[in-house]
């Protein structure tokens, strides 16, 4: 039988379960989080059948990273509130400083109508749709050729990610004008789809932020609300990816919390939260 409600992981199985969690992720879940990977481990014994914590860790250490149940597991563990125009300022440049840049270097010839951007940890597509909605609204996507690539370690986000329906709260903060241009509402819900001007742009793939990305170089990358979930090496290791992904001269957007400015010393800083990488390296 599962266990009682009142049931909790062991000392030493918090500590199997942290060290299975940061080897396969990076993520680092501490001793005081014992009764939240209590509770939500809980969720999935009830879900697998199976009769124990022990039992489920020994299963997770036996299944690939790809299998869903892992999937389904990292999905309870971490926390997730993502949603479109999610901090107002890096919007504002990207639309008002970013786009407007690109189309008068493009203009005088120093540079290609070419755009490539990645959103690390995009979860369910909120981040990526909107670089898409931006672009669409800021460049003409007929002279343009746009790849926006989002990469999250979780199977399911990617799949509704895929598949994307954005609920009211989601679409908040969407700008009325572009709201109606670009996304289409659901008959008879409060719920909206991107149209094709949006999904042409955007592919999505699984990756793990430890791994190094296939895809190279990017002009620009999105590294928000992740890096928090990472402690000193492991952070390291993911920036080590992020940098060799980002051409020379090409930019970082990183959340306020990430706690990277140490690892991008050499990157020059024109905003707080925004990193250029130099153009010799």
């Amino acid at each position: 039988m599962p266990p009682t409600v009142a049931d909790q992981v062991s000392d030493l199985e918090m500590a199997q379960y942290a060290k299975l969690i940061y080897e396969r992720t990076g993520i680092r879940i501490s001793p005081q989080k014992k009764t939240l990977l209590s509770n939500r481990v809980r969720r999935r014994l009830k879900e697998t059948g199976l009769n124990g914590f022990q039992s489920y860790l020994n299963e997770l250490r036996r299944l690939p990273d790809a299998d869903p149940e892992w999937d389904a597991f990292l999905q309870e563990i971490t926390t997730h509130e993502t949603y479109l125009f999610r901090d107002e300022s890096h919007w504002t440049w990207f639309r008002g400083t970013y786009l407007p840049e690109l189309e008068a270097a493009a203009r005088d010839g120093s540079r290609t109508r070419q755009l490539r951007i990645w959103s690390a940890a995009c979860s369910t597509g909120d981040e990526p749709y909107t670089i898409a909605t931006c672009v669409a609204a800021g460049l003409n996507l007929g002279a343009w050729q746009v790849k926006i690539l989002g990469t999250d370690i979780g199977v399911g986000a990617l799949e509704a990610a895929r598949n994307p329906t954005f609920n009211e709260r989601a679409m908040r903060l969407v700008p009325e004008d572009l709201r109606q241009r670009f996304f289409k509402q659901l008959d008879g819900v409060r719920c909206w789809q991107p149209k094709p001007a949006l999904t042409a742009q955007v592919q999505f793939r699984q990756h793990n932020l430890l791994a190094a990305l296939r895809e190279k170089p990017f002009d620009l990358v999105f590294v928000k609300n992740v890096l928090i979930y990472f402690d000193g090496p492991s952070k390291r290791t993911a920036m080590d990816h992020v940098r060799a992904a980002v051409a020379p001269g090409g930019l970082i957007v990183c959340g306020a919390a990430e706690g990277v400015t140490d690892l991008l010393k050499d990157y020059d800083r024109p905003l707080p939260w925004l990193f250029r990488k130099p153009k010799g390296n």
